[in-house]
This record gives structure tokens, sequence and C-alpha cells, in this order.
């Protein structure tokens, strides 16, 4: 009997363990996304398995403090790329990856390039397209790279 007793406490207290574990270290982008939900409107989980040079620099860019929130605005879109990629030199073979993109209102001067391949860049700015175009200007998206 006493043995019984003990191996229930102690499965309870694995038990309160796992799911203690679980709280603290899972789901990332859960965390991500509810912290602040007043900033956003949409949720975008951006597929990094597909397009990975392109995820690991929208990772890195908003490590270093780049907005995980994309403000739609396409109109100004021409006018932020040509801010974000002055001075910043066209490489053979290579596209030059924006973050924050250029249709967001956050993109333009200051924000974060990098040199990706082209199949990926272009890949994941038709991904990106398709998940944005039902949403019109002004609609605030939170990107989470899955």
């Amino acid at each position: 009997m006493l043995l019984k007793m003990k191996r229930g406490w102690i499965a309870a207290v694995a038990l309160c363990f796992v799911i203690w574990m679980g709280t603290l270290f899972g789901g990332f982008g859960e965390k991500q996304a509810a912290k602040g939900a007043d900033r956003y409107d949409h949720v975008v989980q951006f597929p990094k398995e597909r397009y990975p040079e392109t995820g690991s620099h929208i990772q890195e860019a908003i490590r270093k403090g780049h907005s995980d929130v994309c403000t739609i605005d396409r109109n100004g879109a021409d006018a932020r790329r040509q801010e974000s990629l002055k001075g910043i030199p066209t490489k053979p073979g290579f596209d030059r990856d924006e973050w924050p993109m250029a249709v967001c209102l956050e993109g333009g001067k200051g924000a974060s390039v990098q040199y990706v391949s082209p199949s990926d860049n272009r890949g994941a700015g038709s991904w990106v397209g398709h998940q944005i175009s039902e949403f019109p200007d002004g609609k605030r998206i939170l990107f989470i790279v899955k």
C-alpha cells in the first residue's frame, strides 16, 4: 500500500514538472503572438523550412530590434524599397532581401538587408504576397517564423 502511494506521489510530481517545463519552454511562436496582441490584426506564420534564407534573415532582423509587425501600405512600397536598398550594391547571383519589407510602413530607411538566393527570396516574396493579398492597407500583420 505504501509503495503504491509513493509511486502515485512520484507520478504526480513528475507530471507537474512536465507541465511546468512545457509552459516555460514550449510554444515560442504562441508567446510572441500573445505578447501585445493589440499591436496587430492578423498573424502570418512564415515557413522557414520552405524559404530558409529569408526565414533566417527575418528572425535575425527581429532579434536585432526590427519590427515583427508589418503595417500594410502598398502605395509607399517603391519609395521604401529605394530607401532601404540605397547604398547597398547588387551582387551577381543574389537578391537583396529587406526586413521589414518595403510593403510595410515599418520598412524603408534603416531596414535590415541581406543577400539571399533569388529562388528563396522570390519564392518567399510570392508566398507573403499571397498571404497578405486579402488584407487592405492599414492592417497590421504579426510575422512568426516557424
